[in-house]
């Protein structure tokens, strides 16, 4: 029974069924968002979001059974402990107090898609793998960001008050820069000075500016400062993402290899020799170790 059940979960039709019934879910959550189709068929799309929440109920309990007596395999896997976790909140007590938490787990049930679809998977892996290489890319920025704020600061304050009161508003105005969010007229007002630009009444009203150009200094600030966060930093970002996708991508290959063999109880010619030069590179390194210490003492 067990047998039948994992080759009914695992084959193609199944996962298009549910794949199916997610985008069906979504657009039901959608349609809920006009108020005046729920006043008219409101108790009808209520219905068919019962009768959803029963079949991801029953797919789940489907590919626990699949397992047999290991069931709890199900939830080594980190994509069924998310799609079990929304299942779950779904079922909580409508009222009050748990209708926000309803109302958000519908809405995620479209995130779904992710775990339906093993492409989505591996890129949501990878930006997952790249996360402590990006937050180092992230503080590197993040120091580029303070010390141009205070270089901004210190050079545009009094002729920019707008953009570069403190140290705060500093880096505001630099994040609008670094997005290329109208960035050149934040250049040209440092570089022809706030006499030679239109402010609006209001500011000129609340601020008190005082015009300095600084044509050579504010065309250097600013596009060196885009040069740097916009261009490289942005690069570096794609670069460690890139490289964690083609990690994921190697260790996705791996594990449906290591699946296969534990389903066929064989290995390929490929694999083997995959292992066999890994025993090698891994008997290689031992002896370079080994060398080095020989030549230490």
């Amino acid at each position: 029974m067990a047998a039948k059940l994992k080759t009914l979960v695992e084959s193609r039709a199944f996962a298009n069924v549910i794949l199916g019934l997610i985008v069906f879910a979504a657009v039901i959550v959608g349609i809920e968002t006009y108020p005046g189709v729920m006043d008219r068929h409101g108790k009808l799309l209520h219905t068919i979001d019962k009768i959803i929440i029963w079949l991801f109920a029953l797919e789940a309990a489907l590919k626990m059974s699949a397992g047999g007596k290991k069931w709890y395999r199900y939830f080594t896997d980190p994509w069924n402990i998310f799609d079990f976790t929304i299942v779950v909140v779904c079922f909580l007590p409508v009222n009050a107090q748990y209708a926000q938490v309803l109302r958000l787990a519908r809405v995620l049930r479209a995130l779904r898609l992710i775990s339906a679809i093993p492409k989505l998977q591996l890129l949501v892996g990878s930006l997952l793998k790249s996360l402590p290489s990006m937050c180092y890319v992230g503080l590197l920025l993040m120091v580029m960001f303070y010390v141009y704020a205070v270089l901004g600061v210190f050079l545009f304050r009094e002729n920019d008050p707008v953009h570069f009161r403190n140290l705060e508003l500093s880096m505001l105005s630099l994040f609008r820069v670094v997005t290329l969010e109208d960035w050149t007229d934040v250049m040209y007002i440092q570089m022809y000075g706030s006499a030679n630009y239109p402010f609006s009444e209001q500011d000129l009203a609340r601020y008190e500016f005082n015009s300095n150009a600084q044509p050579f200094i504010g065309a250097f600030y600013f596009v060196s400062f885009v040069a740097l966060g916009t261009m490289i930093m942005l690069n570096l970002f794609i670069g460690v993402i890139i490289q964690s996708m083609d990690e994921a991508q190697a260790e996705a290959e791996q594990a449906k290899r290591r699946k296969h063999i534990e389903d066929t109880g064989h290995i390929s010619v490929g694999d083997e020799m995959a292992l066999i030069q890994k025993q090698l590179k891994a008997l290689a390194d031992d002896l370079e170790r080994l060398q080095k210490r020989a030549d230490k003492e």
